[in-house]
């Protein structure tokens, strides 16, 4: 069952690469106190993902944390190498954190995940958003099949 507005989002650990190298965040590091805005990717690099929903998340950054978001997440059923190089390929700095959900854990916990076995993608998260004040849903906006509306960074700040 998926998560939905006033539920706390569940426990996971991602992964994400610093200058130190690879670091585990736990969803304590990344929502405790914290007004968080997290959008979830089908994967890095592909089409949608990388012309559009990165890039205006990386784009509306500032706008975002003007309006009280502390900080902008981005998480997706890939390792965390792939997110590393695709943050590189994206310019992406400390505008937006990078989570690896390599296995999905977190992905399936939300009750967010579908099967793009027949595309050879596996297990993958749907394309969504949400804005989670102290790890608490305070708005979720999930996408259709295939669709790119209501999970955008403006989308997103005519909510905040």
């Amino acid at each position: 069952m998926a998560i939905k507005v006033g539920d706390t989002l569940p426990s996971a650990t991602f992964m994400t690469s610093t200058a130190e190298g690879p670091a585990p965040v736990t969803t304590d590091d990344l929502f405790k106190g914290k007004t968080v805005a997290l959008f979830a990717v089908p994967g890095a690099f592909t089409p949608t993902c990388s012309a559009k929903h990165l890039p205006g998340f990386k784009e509306k950054a500032a706008e975002l944390k003007a309006k009280g978001v502390d900080t902008i997440a981005c998480v997706s059923v890939n390792d965390l190498f792939v997110m590393k190089a695709w943050g590189a390929d994206q310019g992406v700095t400390d505008e937006v954190l990078l989570l690896a959900d390599g296995n999905g854990e977190f992905t399936r916990a939300v009750g967010l995940e579908f099967d793009g076995s027949k595309f050879g993608m596996g297990l993958r998260s749907q394309r969504y958003s949400l804005i989670a004040k102290d790890g608490v849903v305070q708005t979720l906006n999930v996408e259709e099949g295939g669709e790119f509306k209501v999970s955008s960074a403006d989308y997103m700040l005519g909510q905040l």
